[in-house]
């Protein structure tokens, strides 16, 4: 069953930060419903110029349209695709049985993070690394995921708040987290490929705690920019599972004009005990050949030492039993980058104690 974008909850930014007790209110109840419903959100008065998307993705296109091997020097497996370059075929979700996304990426880190968290998890706090000769899209990502990520940081106040939490209950968890911003084109099908079961992106949950989605662009295959091809392609959302409804309901991604799109992702699920719920969603690709399309998200992150365990007032048994045991925000994101392929199973191996070989060393030494 499908429902209508517009059923989904708007929330003026300025009204979350009000000192109106009505529109403060409004806000925080539309948050209630919007992620305790829906997972998701749509957000009014963020302040990002569709212009600047536009001349951001501009700069995107410039740099995927450069030679596979001049992309590749900005691909960074070592440090499991957490800057730089994905190639296509590379991130899978977790549940996709094992056809990869029809994608590719390129990762950056706009904000800065932690240097204790820097050391111990090295791969994912990585430097950002950069094409040579594209000012514009480096400058462009950067600004993108910092806009972002603050009006993350007030959601997030906002969700506090709905919540009958400490008003810093949610954002004291990011500082110095591993928040990164991503643009991701999607690969235009042939002919033959297209109506065969190809996804853009299988159906899943982001891991992080919020995602933030500033609005796609379709391409037409002149590579002119289009409207959607078609009403099944793009962003589709299920909601949570009720009784009538078992499977959730799947929502169009077609935020109203103006608005951005605010998504639970699963530490946030964790820390509520699944009052906000994660947000499934998939990416369609369309009924015809020749037709790509861009995005950018911007992950916030919990700080890799936060512990990932409801918080205190959703600790009923039923949920203490289905979100147990706590774990470590660092550890849950190196084995989820395992999971959907970017980091190397030997990733585990960090999880737990590595000093086995001292004990031979001196039993031999």
């Amino acid at each position: 069953m499908t429902i209508e974008a517009d059923q989904i909850p708007v929330v003026e930014l300025d009204d979350l930060g009000s000192h109106n007790t009505t529109r403060r209110e409004r806000a925080t109840s539309a948050l209630r419903r919007a992620f305790g419903e829906f997972g998701l959100v749509y957000v009014r008065g963020h302040g990002i110029e569709g212009a600047t998307l536009d001349d951001f993705y501009t700069a995107f296109l410039d740099f995927t349209a450069r030679p596979e091997a001049e992309k590749e020097r900005v691909a960074r497996p070592d440090i499991w695709y957490q800057r730089g370059w994905t190639p296509p075929n590379t991130e899978r979700a977790v549940i996709a049985g094992g056809q990869p996304d029809f994608k590719e990426c390129y990762f950056a880190a706009p904000e800065p993070f932690d240097p204790i968290a820097r050391v111990q998890y090295p791969q994912i706090f990585a430097d950002n690394v950069w094409p040579e000769n594209a000012p514009g899209f480096k400058d462009g990502l950067l600004s993108l995921g910092h806009s972002l990520h603050e009006v993350g940081l007030k959601l997030l106040r906002g969700c506090a708040m709905a919540l009958g939490l400490p008003p810093y209950g949610f954002e004291e968890l990011v500082y110095g987290g591993p928040h990164v911003t991503r643009a991701l084109r999607y690969l235009p099908l042939r002919a033959d490929q297209v109506n065969t079961g190809i996804l853009w992106g299988e159906e899943h949950t982001d891991f992080n705690l919020l995602t933030l989605l500033p609005g796609g662009r379709f391409f037409d295959p002149a590579g002119a920019g289009c409207r959607k091809p078609d009403e099944e392609s793009g962003l589709w959302l299920r909601t949570r599972a009720t009784p009538s409804d078992p499977k959730g309901r799947m929502v169009a991604g077609r935020a109203p004009d103006g608005c951005v799109v605010a998504q639970v992702g699963q530490q946030l699920e964790i820390l509520t005990g699944g009052t906000f719920l994660a947000t499934p969603h998939v990416i369609r690709a369309p009924g015809a050949p020749g037709y790509s399309r861009t995005a950018v998200a911007h992950f916030i992150h919990a700080r890799s030492m936060a512990v990932l365990f409801p918080m205190e007032p959703f600790r009923s048994d039923d949920v203490l039993a289905a979100y147990s045991p706590p774990v470590l925000a660092g550890t849950y994101g190196t084995k989820t980058l395992v999971d959907i392929g970017l980091a190397p199973v030997e990733a585990l191996n960090q999880l737990g104690y590595r000093h086995y070989d001292r004990l031979d060393g001196q039993r031999n030494g």
